[in-house]
């Protein structure tokens, strides 16, 4: 039994499952193979996802979808908002001439079932589930038999909340706009990291307790009504838009925290899904907050996630499992197309010699296999440096177009990664913050001490692992940068064409596509 599964909107996704055992096939971002970040399903996407399938599938899911700010008509399936019975809609649809099962469920729905099936956790086992998100913001009981129950709101739209605080302060964000932008929330987790320590102000007491108010959400997202703040338009790079950040940051989560300190009392483990799983701070606060036997956050958490979320949820309808065998890695695969390689020095890869080049202080671009599913880079579709100058650093934020300051992550052998960091688990989606205990990793080390860390395992990424151990026979460090290769505003590169053309203008010293090492004269 096969799934093929749409999510339409921004973060347009097609995903295909094998019910009868449990696998995802594939997950296809729109956005990936250099389309704009967050497009809508693409004829390129559908295409691709029909390799997959010798006939049609035997059941066609779509994730429910509406417009977006406050009005949230339906445009899609079976809508945003809801999670019992009539939040779905069961029934029969040609397809391609063929009779086939529909099944769709709201947004809200694909969230949690996309996070759920994702999980390591067995079925039969309890768990929380929280979504937030720009619009939800809610936590959720999944029992033994699967059955689906809401635990309580804390406050609509967290993420909404958050990002704004951006919009507020930033000179160039129009006062009349009512427009999120897709950046506002990198934002504000870089500003947090420049915080000063010290108690609220007056003045930002005041503004947090305005943005945490019951009042409607559409109003308080409203920076026309905010013109007499003292933080109207005060800088993105300034001091007081860093505190406040910092400050907003922790009210947002402390207030979450309490609601799961009085509400969530059972030690179930918790499964995060939303927008708001991206942010690292808050996931490793959750990781320690001691409230649950584990925390699960999908690399997909955000809406790219919900075509999967809604197959599972097909599942669960149709045969009663609800739990995938997935890996990271179920992305579009690499077209190793045609390039004109003059003036480039070109060789079978081999990982001593991309080791060596690294080690020597080269910038590498590095695509093979499938690319990632989620916005995080994990060693498919990577820019690779070593770790130790912080001058490695500012040489890949102007490849990537950022400001010098912005944060690199780091890429580690798990075996290793208590030798470098204060952390001691599996961390391979790149989903938590840790502390860098290595003073010699400085281009990974952010203003405030930490790195958003992937761990590396041989069963996870076989090649990718025995490139870092290449690295740390050549260094003695098993860490290397490992930044997203993508043109700006743009999925990852996923052609060799493509990798040819942004090395050169990004000015990388060379790169890997398939099992070709090309660097340039």
């Amino acid at each position: 039994m096969k799934i093929l599964s749409f999510k339409s909107g921004h973060d347009g996704t097609v995903a295909g499952i094998d019910a009868q055992n449990g696998n995802l096939l594939f997950s296809y971002e729109s956005e990936k193979d250099s389309f704009p970040r967050n497009t809508s399903v693409t004829p390129d996407t559908f295409i691709d996802s029909g390799l997959w399938f010798r006939d049609l599938p035997d059941i066609l899911a779509l994730s429910g979808w509406s417009t977006t700010g406050t009005q949230h008509v339906t445009t899609s399936g079976a809508g945003y908002f809801g999670i019992g019975e009539g939040a779905q809609t069961v029934g029969k649809r040609t397809f391609f001439g063929k009779e086939i099962d529909f099944f769709s469920s709201t947004h809200e729905r694909a969230h949690i079932w996309g996070a759920y099936g994702m999980s390591p956790f067995r079925q039969g086992e309890p768990c929380y589930v929280l979504v937030w998100e720009d619009t939800l913001g809610d936590f959720y009981k999944i029992d033994e038999d699967l059955k689906l129950s809401h635990v309580g709101r804390v406050m609509t739209g967290p993420g909404a909340r958050y990002s704004f605080l951006s919009a507020l302060v930033d000179p160039d964000y129009p006062v009349l706009s009512r427009e999120q932008r897709r950046e506002d929330p990198g934002r504000m987790m870089a500003a947090c990291a420049y915080a000063e320590p010290g108690s609220h102000d007056a003045d930002e007491h005041a503004l947090i307790d305005y943005l945490l108010s019951d009042q409607p959400l559409a109003e308080i997202l409203r920076k026309d009504r905010l013109t007499d703040s003292p933080f109207f338009n005060v800088g993105m790079h300034s001091q007081q838009f860093s505190n406040l950040a910092q400050k907003l940051s922790d009210a947002i989560f402390s207030r979450f925290l309490a609601f799961a300190k009085q509400n969530l009392t059972e030690g179930y483990p918790l499964v995060i899904a939303g927008g708001c799983g991206l942010n690292c701070d808050w996931n490793t606060k959750w990781q320690n907050c001691g409230l649950f036997r584990d925390v699960f956050v999908p690399p997909c958490s955000s809406d790219s996630g919900c075509a999967i979320g809604t197959a599972v949820d097909a599942m669960r309808h149709y045969t009663g499992q609800a739990k995938l065998d997935w890996t990271v890695y179920s992305g579009q695969s690499f077209v190793d197309d045609k390039i004109d390689s003059s003036g480039m020095r070109v060789s079978e890869l081999r990982l001593n010699d991309v080791a060596d080049a690294l080690m020597s202080g080269e910038i590498i671009g590095w695509a093979r296999g499938n690319c990632e599913i989620g916005p995080r880079a994990l060693g498919n579709r990577s820019i690779l440096a070593a770790p130790f100058r912080a001058e490695t650093r500012v040489r890949l934020n102007r490849a990537k177009n950022r400001p010098d300051t912005s944060p690199v992550a780091p890429s580690c052998l798990e075996e290793d990664v208590s030798q470098h960091f204060e952390w001691e688990n599996s961390a391979p989606y790149m989903l938590h913050l840790q502390k860098v205990t290595n003073q010699n990793l400085a281009a990974i080390t952010h203003v405030d001490g930490t790195a958003r860390v992937q761990t590396v395992r041989r069963d996870q990424n076989a090649f990718f692992y025995d490139l870092l151990n290449a690295f740390k026979s050549a260094s003695g460090t098993g860490v290397l940068c490992n930044t997203s290769l993508n043109f700006r505003g743009a999925g990852f590169i996923n052609k060799t064409s493509d990798l040819h053309h942004y090395a050169r203008s990004a000015k990388l010293d060379g790169f890997v596509a398939g099992n070709t090492f090309y660097r340039f004269n």
